[in-house]
């Protein structure tokens, strides 16, 4: 099962570089009577069926904290996080200003639900505050509800699709085939539904049927039944959080023979499933088997605080702390408008994988590698971690990035 941890709460030298910011393990708590610490505003669900994931990330973001303040912080000054439960839409929306105008961030990191990011982004662009979103799929903030201050180090809905969807077609498994898809009852789900539309339509498949799933649903067996009456070629998943580990755990109790993929999809609700209860093909923004460099420092730093592999959601958290540093130790300012400027003016960051990030000036995507995943067979694992096997990176190595990346259709109008 998922472990969950009792958490407690750069002077970059000036000559020191990017990659320092990586440095430093294991020192103590963050102090809050530092008057001169910049506060960062942390939002994410730490309850409901997201909550698991979440936990990773709130792991994630303290930890960079950490390493950032053992180097000397940023710019003489430590990091202060305000962590906060964003609980849902209207509460987050509410923390949200008061990390602003009481708390006196100087931005925000966070979130998973893209509800409840649609909310901070909102915030964000009425008090002039970044935001840095680190589990908010949806396509459309990224489009009719893109702004200047929200930036997304999470990957979008089309990316997802598009990681998983070079293999399906790969193997057969599109044109001529009939879908069967349980989806998120929310935001996140329904624009992650119309992507997957979108690509099935375009490569000659079509839909056996698409059932919406409410996000509190624990009760699978009256999908499976039709599901097992459909007879499908490919079962999808455009489920999220603790959905998704019901989902699988009952399909396998059910053993219904029909291969399964899924278009969004996060480590840790894979990790909790029991030995023998994961299958099929998924999508993943980041994995702990990627071999570089920066990658292998941060999974040993996580396994020596946390006693357990970082999963996807806890590399966002983490990375975007990084990334906002060395943005300001490189700008010598924590001025959002000066932030944002030089986020979107194609500064390059070291996220863990074999290229380098950026966040394109057009909807402040960041453009980076996604990767696809093969569930390992119960025999095949060394551990309960052992749970899939990596199919490769999309883009291939030497195609351009922004391949992968939400098209540019002009519906963002950040200007």
């Amino acid at each position: 099962m998922i472990q969950k941890m009792n958490l407690s709460r750069r002077t970059l030298i000036r000559s020191v570089g990017a990659s320092a910011l990586i440095a430093g393990i294991g020192m103590p708590a963050i102090s809050r009577a530092q008057s001169d610490a910049i506060k960062i505003g942390h939002l994410t669900p730490r309850t409901g069926f997201l909550g698991p994931l979440g936990d990773f990330a709130v792991q994630g973001i303290q930890l960079a904290a950490e390493e950032i303040n053992a180097a000397g912080g940023v710019n003489g000054r430590k990091i202060d996080l305000v962590l906060e439960d964003s609980v849902n839409p209207q509460t987050a929306s509410a923390k949200a200003e008061r990390l602003v105008e009481r708390d006196k961030v100087a931005m925000i990191i966070g979130e998973i639900s893209s509800a409840s990011g649609l909310a901070i982004g909102q915030v964000a662009k009425r008090t002039r505050t970044v935001f840095i979103n680190t589990g908010c799929n949806s396509d459309a903030l990224r489009g009719s509800d893109c702004n200047q201050y929200m930036f997304h180090i999470e990957a979008a809905n089309s990316m997802y699709v598009q990681a998983v969807g070079q293999y399906l077609l790969k193997e057969n498994m599109v044109k001529g085939k009939k879908w069967y898809s349980l989806t998120a009852d929310y935001a996140f789900g329904h624009d992650l539904l119309k992507v997957a539309k979108k690509f099935m339509e375009a490569n000659g498949g079509q839909f056996a049927a698409d059932e919406l799933v409410p996000t509190d649903a624990s009760d699978f067996s009256p999908f499976l039944l039709k599901i097992r009456q459909s007879r499908p070629d490919l079962v999808v998943s455009n489920l999220a959080g603790n959905q998704i580990t019901n989902f699988l755990k009952q399909y396998s109790e059910y053993g219904l023979p029909f291969p399964v993929a899924g278009f969004g999809f996060d480590t840790a609700v894979a990790w909790g499933l029991g030995k023998g209860n994961f299958s099929g093909l998924w999508p993943l923004v980041w994995h702990h088997l990627i071999d570089t460099p920066t990658s292998k420092k941060y999974i040993a730093a996580f396994q020596k605080k946390y006693n357990k592999l970082p999963d996807n959601q806890s590399w966002g958290d983490y990375f975007s702390l990084k990334i906002v540093a060395q943005s300001m130790a490189e700008t010598k300012s924590i001025d959002p408008v000066k932030l944002a400027e030089h986020l979107r003016k194609g500064a390059k960051f070291d996220v863990g994988k074999a290229r380098e990030g950026y966040f394109r000036a057009y909807d402040n995507q960041m453009v980076m590698e996604m990767y696809a995943v093969r569930a390992k067979d119960a025999k095949d694992m060394k551990d309960q971690w052992d749970i899939y096997t990596p199919l490769g990176t999309v883009p291939a190595s030497g195609d351009d990035l922004e391949v992968i990346a939400p098209p540019k259709d002009g519906v963002c109008k950040i200007g």
